[in-house]
Parts: structure tokens; sequence; C-alpha cells
């Protein structure tokens, strides 16, 4: 019997990528805030920015970093 791969599998059933479906899923998030009313915890939560001195060594990535690569992805241009 031979081997078959995951992403052959996948492919072969139709089943979409993980990662596409979770980019799908933050960017239908990211209507969902914006769509919010402005004092709503979801929008202040999305334009809050933390005061002081970030920790040495590589910054962790943000939601926000996420969301503005899912967009580029997407094709849609932030202003």
């Amino acid at each position: 019997m031979d081997r078959n791969r995951n992403d052959v599998i996948g492919q072969k059933f139709g089943v979409a990528p993980i990662a596409d479906k979770m980019r799908e899923a933050r960017l239908r998030w990211y209507g969902h805030v914006l769509r919010g009313k402005e004092d709503s915890v979801r929008k202040i939560g999305l334009k809050f920015e933390v005061v002081g001195k970030r920790p040495r060594g590589r910054p962790k990535q943000r939601w926000s970093d996420t969301l503005h690569m899912d967009l580029k992805v997407a094709g849609v241009h932030l202003i």
C-alpha cells in the first residue's frame, strides 16, 4: 500500500488549507469590529496604544500586524 500525503488527500477532497480558513476568520472578525459602535470594548481595544518601553529582543507579533498581512494577501489596501 502506498502512502498518501496529507496535502494530496486535501486537494483530492477539496479541503481548504487551514491558513486560508484562519485568514478568512480574522478578516471576518475585523469587519465585525469595524461595524461596531465607537464606544464598544472591541473597537476601543483595536485603537488602544500602550505607553511605555517595549522589552528587549524581537517584538512579539501583534494581532494588527497579522491583520495587515492578511489584508495585503487579500489585495485590500488601507489608507
